[in-house]
């Protein structure tokens, strides 16, 4: 019966009251009866301690994360105020994941509850609600109007943490890819500082292209990132038109929008890739967004094409570099290193560079490479990156003759080991700033000497054998999600004596290079010369019933 139908949707449709107020919730609030500075959801804090604060430790608060909408309590403060001031919003934050909480309708696990116990007088009710193959455990009411549910407003999000949706106006920065199949799928967000690349099939008909949106450019830009203060609008950085044969032409004016339209049996202008370029400040703000676009043609026979899609994060003020990890490194990608340039009187000014031969434009840690012909003086300059984790060994072997000199020999293969640019610093994470001065670690360096390789007569001189790189680790952060921070770097060149070789001899020496990661976080197992002695008085019957 139509009552029937409408008393389920009812049921559905009412709600259960939050269980957690999260007005009243305040994680930072560590002193009793105490304002905790820059806690901005202290209840000890009054309006002049609001003063003088610099900014809110803990800007939002929210319930569970798993929820697809919850209430959050958002806190930051009003700086042009005079004296500045809190600012409190209590706001509906949206969770995109489709693996999301919808509501907490099951009422009975939110607390412990005794069951009920089967007596003669309560069987009969019993056995009518739980006796039947299935059962329904369902409240009264609960609300599942998505209608009901508007989209966050400009001033909701305040600063964007590692990996959080980036959200928009009207949900959040789409970045399409594969979800099941290598189909696309539109509902995959965009995750802050998660710098990623994917590519997709997209089902298309060549009658319909002006209607399909995912091939339009307004499908990508027409939505405003959500700032701090302000939106963000998504500017069209460059548009290139690819043609069928896969020509690529950059077009001098990106002001005017190209949409897809059908000409002559043929697609135009259909988005075939996309990428994003995001600006931000070292709090988490965004406040630049850009997009270049790969416009091309479609034929009338094509039933799919393939689409690709990039997104890339910026801190400004700086050039982008590769990360590493974020924050700690992971197993795998390069060491990242520096060095402090000449002119500069504090290390706040590093400048990114290569430890080893020579620079390169990731800022990486490299080492010789190895090559078919073993050659050192034509290995100069063929580098070889140092992944963390992995301990590498390289070298190559020199052909001395007695034509050669000493001292131009000696730092032929210094530059061949170290590099004309040996930086002072290495990363200490996987994300670590030029600007950020106590994220670096100094290079220590280290040389010895070893005895002569020679014993024929006329004068000796010191040349450099081998560079060995000892990286010293440890586990930093949470036991359930370390991460790994670099605390020490040792480079050690070695040296020999070489003497001056008679006429018509020549020598083969091998030139080595090596990395040697080492974890000290672990501890060390204790060794026991003997076993301790302890000197107590058991009782009289401690081993009873043995003797």
């Amino acid at each position: 019966p139509a009552d029937t139908r409408g008393a389920a949707q009812a049921r559905v449709r009412s709600a259960p009251a939050p269980v957690t107020d999260v007005a009243r919730l305040c994680v930072c609030d560590l002193l009793v009866a105490q304002c905790d500075v820059n806690c901005c959801c202290d209840p000890d804090c009054s309006a002049e301690d609001f003063s003088l604060f610099t900014m809110c430790s803990v800007p939002v608060v929210a319930g569970d994360s798993q929820l697809c909408s919850q209430k959050a309590a958002v806190y930051s403060l009003d700086v042009e105020a005079n004296p500045p001031e809190r600012i409190f919003k209590l706001i509906d934050q949206v969770n995109p994941s489709i693996f999301c909480i919808h509501a907490t309708n099951y009422k009975q696990a939110l607390y412990l509850k005794s069951p009920e116990i089967p007596t003669p007088e309560n069987f009969d009710q019993l056995l009518d609600k739980f006796g039947g193959p299935t059962f329904s455990a369902e409240p009264d009411g609960w609300n599942l109007d998505t209608d009901a549910q508007n989209p966050p407003d400009a001033n909701e999000t305040s600063r964007y943490e590692y990996g959080v949706p980036v959200q928009t106006e009207d949900a959040f920065l789409r970045l399409p890819s594969p979800v099941v199949s290598s189909w696309c799928s539109d509902a995959n967000p965009a995750g802050f500082l998660v710098n990623h690349a994917t590519k997709c099939i997209r089902s298309v008909s060549v009658e319909k292209c002006d209607s399909i949106q995912a091939l339009s450019m307004l499908f990508y830009i027409n939505s405003s990132i959500l700032a701090s203060v302000f939106q963000v609008n998504i500017t069209v950085q460059s548009i290139a038109v690819q043609s069928l044969n896969g020509m690529r032409t950059l077009l001098s004016s990106s002001d005017v929008l190209r949409l897809p339209m059908v000409l002559d049996e043929l697609c135009i202008n259909a988005v075939l890739g996309v990428n994003y370029h995001i600006t931000h400040t070292d709090t988490g703000e965004i406040i630049e967004a850009a997009a270049a676009f790969v416009l091309g043609a479609i034929s009338k026979e094509a039933l799919s094409i393939e689409q690709s899609f990039e997104i890339n994060f910026t801190q400004e003020n700086t050039e982008p570099v590769p990360l590493s990890g974020n924050p700690g490194y992971v197993v795998g990608l390069p060491v990242r290193a520096g060095f402090q340039p000449q002119g500069y009187p504090s290390p706040a000014a590093f400048l990114f560079a290569a430890l080893a031969l020579s620079s390169n434009k990731h800022s990486q840690l490299t080492i010789l490479q190895s090559t078919s012909t073993q050659d050192c003086l034509a290995a100069q300059g063929a580098r070889a990156p140092v992944l963390f984790g992995y301990n590498m060994i390289s070298g190559c072997k020199l052909r001395i003759t007695a034509a050669m000199k000493c001292q131009p020999l000696a730092e032929t293969l210094l530059d061949v080991l170290k590099g004309q640019s040996f930086p002072e610093y290495v990363a200490s994470f996987g994300n670590s700033q030029a600007q950020d001065v106590l994220d670096w670690v100094p290079i220590t360096q280290l040389h010895i000497s070893e005895q002569m390789i020679s014993h024929t007569l006329q004068s000796s001189c010191q040349i450099p054998v081998s560079l060995g790189i000892e990286v010293k680790w440890t586990k930093y952060g949470s036991l359930v999600n370390p991460q790994a921070r670099i605390v020490n770097v040792t480079a050690t060149i070695t040296t020999t004596t070489l003497k001056q070789l008679p006429s018509g001899r020549e020598k083969i020496i091998p030139i080595t290079s090596s990395v040697v990661f080492t974890d000290i976080s672990s501890p060390a197992e204790p060794s026991y010369k003997a076993w301790p002695t302890i000197n107590i008085k058991l009782p009289f019957d401690f081993f009873y019933p043995f003797v």
